[in-house]
C-alpha cells in the first residue's frame, strides 16, 4: 500500500486525530514526537486539537479564559512542527460563554455597573425583569410558563451568583459547569466583625469550615449568642469565597462580536482551518423560547459568525447535539454547514452487537443521497451519544428516530453492564428528562473485543464523511475508572481521557489491534478513491458492502457481521490489492 502520499489533502479527504494537547505525554510537542514515528506515516492529514490549547480552568478546556497558546502544553515550535508534517488544524471557540477567571468577567468583577463588560455578560434578574417573580435568595423564578421551556444541562436554575467588592451578590447565567470553593474562614477573616471576642471567633471559624467541607449550607448554622452578626458573618465568608465557571455571553452585546472578531483572526494565525462552534445552539436568548437553537435567532448569528469565518479562511463545524427526528441536522445541512454525525458511534454498537446492518446502512444511504457534508468518530472526549438516535415528536407529528427507543435502550444498557456512565439531562425543578450520552471507550463499549473494533474503525473510514479518531481509541483504550472516581461532577468523562505515556506508545505499537488500525486509517487517508463517489451495495442484513471509486481507482469493504471478519479490495496503480482482517 502506498504510504507515500502524504502531500496536503483536501479536507474534505483527510482523517483527523482528535486528542488533548496533553494526551500523549506532557505535551503537544510529545504528541508531534509519535506523529514523526514511521508507524504513523501519512496516517493523519489533519488534527482537532481539544481547548486546554487556550488558556482555561474547568471542563476540561471548554471554560477558556483566553484565546492565547497555553505556554504549559504548547508552543510555536509545535505549531511550525505540525505544518512540516502537513497537518491541518482545527480548534473550537466556544460561543456560548467564557470562563469567571476571563479578563471580560474580572474587569466586571473589580468595577461593577462601570465596567466596559458590564453588559457582556448576561445579568439574570436582569434579563427575567418583569417575567417572574424574585425569590427570597435574591434569584428572580421565571414565570412557570417560561420556565417550562427552558432546556436545561443540569439541575436546577442555570445561574451561578457571584459576589462584587461591595458584598452584593448577582446571579449571572450559567448553563453549564461551575465550582464554587470556600477557601477556609481563619480568625483573622472575622477580625472585622467587631462584636466577635477571639474564643466566638474561633467557634464560628470550626463550624463553617466543618460546614462547607461537608458541602453543607452555611445560611442555617447556629452561631449561638453571636446570631445577630448573621449576615456580617455571611458576608464575610462569601467574600472569602472563589468561583470556577462557564458563564454565557451576552450576543447582544457589540463587544461580544468584537470579541469573536478577534479570537477567529487569532486562530487562523495559528493555522487554524476548521473551527468547531460549541455550544453555539445556546447563545441565542430570548425570553418565551427554549433557549436551544432559538429560531430565528441562532440562524442570524450562525450567519453573522459565517462572515467573519469567511474572512479568515476558516471552515465551520458547528456542534449539536439533538434527537435525529426533530431533523436539526436537516436544517445546518440546508445552510450549507458541515455537521457532526453523531448517530453513527450509536449505529455502530447497535450493528455489531445485533449483527444488523439494517439501520447502519439506512443512515449511510441517507447521507449521500441528501448530500450531507459530515465528520464522523467513533470515540470522542465527550460521551457515547444515544439521545441523538431518537424520535421526536414534532407539532403533533412524530418523526421516527434511527433507532427504536428499546433498541437505544439496549446500546445503553450494553455500554453500562460493561462499564460505562450515564449524563442525563434536567428540567428546571431537577428531575431527570432525558438521557443524554454515555461514557466509556469505544474499546470497553465493544465489551473490548479487538475484532469488533477493527471491525468498527472499517465501517467508519468507509463511511461518507471526514473521519475524526479519538487518540485512546487507536490504542484500545480501556474504561478509567479511577480517573472517573476522581473527576468530581464531570468525573463521567474521564473514563475516556487516560494519559498515554511514551511507554505506553511504546507498547501500543507492537499490538495488533493498533498497527491494524493505523494501516486501516493510512488507508482511508492516501487512497484517491475516497475522494470519488461512495456505492453502498445492496446485501443481506448480515453483511456490509460498500465500494470507492475515483476514475481508475477504487476501495472495496466487504464485511460479515455474523464473524466480525472483514477485507479490503483495492487498485493501486493499476493492480489490485487485498486486506483482509
Amino acid at each position: 500500500m502506498n504510504d507515500n502520499n502524504v502531500s496536503k489533502k483536501a479536507i474534505s479527504n483527510g482523517v483527523m486525530l482528535n486528542a488533548y494537547p496533553d494526551s500523549i505525554g506532557r505535551n503537544l510537542s510529545d504528541i508531534i514526537k509519535v506523529l514523526k514515528k514511521p508507524e504513523f506515516k501519512g496516517v493523519f492529514s489533519l488534527f482537532y486539537v481539544l481547548p486546554t490549547f487556550f488558556n482555561s480552568d474547568l471542563d476540561r478546556g471548554f471554560s477558556v479564559i483566553d484565546y492565547n497558546l497555553n505556554d504549559e502544553l504548547v508552543s510555536k515550535d509545535d505549531l511550525k512542527a505540525l505544518e512540516e508534517l502537513n497537518i491541518d488544524l482545527k480548534f473550537d471557540i466556544v460561543l456560548n460563554h467564557l470562563s469567571v477567571a476571563s479578563p471580560q468577567f474580572k474587569d466586571l468583577l473589580k468595577h461593577g455597573d462601570q465596567s466596559k463588560y458590564k453588559d457582556f455578560f448576561i445579568d439574570w434578574n436582569a434579563f427575567w425583569e418583569g417575567n417572574g417573580k424574585m425569590g427570597d435568595d435574591g434569584i428572580i423564578i421565571p414565570k412557570e410558563e417560561f420556565l417550562n421551556k427552558l432546556f436545561m444541562r443540569k439541575s436546577g436554575l442555570p445561574i451561578l451568583k457571584v459576589v462584587f467588592p461591595d458584598g452584593s451578590e448577582k446571579p449571572y447565567w450559567n448553563t453549564f459547569y461551575q465550582k464554587i470553593i470556600y477557601n477556609k474562614l481563619s480568625v483573622v477573616d472575622l477580625s472585622g466583625v467587631k462584636e466577635l471576642t477571639l474564643d466566638k471567633a474561633e467557634l464560628i471559624c470550626r463550624r463553617i469550615n466543618s460546614a462547607t467541607q461537608n458541602n453543607e449550607t452555611i445560611e442555617t448554622l447556629d452561631f449561638g449568642d453571636s446570631n445577630h452578626l448573621r449576615n456580617e458573618i455571611i458576608q464575610v465568608v462569601n467574600n472569602n469565597k472563589s468561583y470556577l465557571g462557564q458563564m454565557d455571553v451576552n450576543a447582544n452585546s457589540e463587544l461580544v462580536w468584537d470579541f469573536y472578531e478577534e479570537t477567529l483572526q487569532k486562530v487562523s494565525d495559528f493555522g487554524c482551518k476548521i473551527l468547531r462552534l460549541d455550544a453555539f445552539a445556546y447563545l441565542h436568548k430570548e425570553i418565551g423560547q427554549s433557549n436551544f437553537f432559538n429560531k430565528p435567532g441562532t440562524w442570524d448569528y450562525l450567519e453573522r459568525i459565517r462572515k467573519i469565518a469567511q474572512k479568515n479562511n476558516l471552515m465551520l463545524l458547528p456542534e449539536i447535539h439533538a434527537e435525529y427526528g426533530l431533523h436539526l441536522h436537516d436544517e445546518v445541512a440546508d445552510k450549507g454547514y458541515y455537521f457532526y454525525d453523531f448517530f453513527l458511534p450509536g449505529l455502530t454498537i447497535h450493528t455489531l452487537e445485533n449483527a444488523n446492518s439494517k439501520a447502519l446502512i439506512t443512515w449511510a444511504k441517507e447521507i449521500v443521497s441528501k448530500g450531507y457534508k459530515t465528520v464522523n468518530m467513533l470515540g470522542c472526549h465527550d460521551g457515547i451519544p444515544v439521545l441523538d438516535l431518537k424520535g421526536k415528536e414534532v407539532k403533533g407529528c412524530y418523526n421516527k428516530g434511527l433507532l427504536e427507543d428499546n433498541e437505544i435502550e439496549d446500546v445503553m444498557s450494553k455500554i453500562m453492564e460493561r462499564g460505562g456512565r450515564v449524563k442525563n439531562l434536567y428540567d428546571p425543578s431537577g428531575k431527570k428528562i432525558s438521557y443524554y450520552q454515555v461514557n466509556a471507550t469505544f474499546f470497553s463499549a465493544l465489551g473490548e473485543d479487538e475484532q469488533k473494533l477493527l471491525l468498527a474503525r472499517a465501517i467508519q473510514i468507509f463511511m461518507p464523511g471526514i473521519p475524526q479518531v479519538w487518540y485512546l481509541d487507536v490504542f484500545a483504550g480501556k474504561n478509567d475508572y479511577e480517573a472517573a472516581d476522581r473527576g468530581g461532577n464531570a468525573g463521567h468523562k474521564e473514563i475516556n481521557r487516560t494519559t498515554l505515556t511514551m511507554e505506553d506508545i511504546e507498547a501500543g505499537l507492537k499490538k495488533h489491534s493498533v498497527l491494524s488500525q493505523l494501516e486501516l486509517i493510512r488507508f482511508r487517508n492516501t487512497s484517491t478513491a475516497f475522494s470519488g463517489t461512495i456505492r453502498i451495495n445492496e446485501t443481506s442484513d448480515k453483511e456490509i458492502d460498500i465500494k470507492w471509486i475515483n476514475q481508475n481507482d477504487f476501495a472495496h469493504l466487504n464485511a460479515n457481521l455474523r464473524t466480525c471478519n472483514f477485507s479490503i479490495t483495492y487498485s493501486e496503480a493499476g493492480i489490485n490489492k487485498i486486506l483482509s482482517f
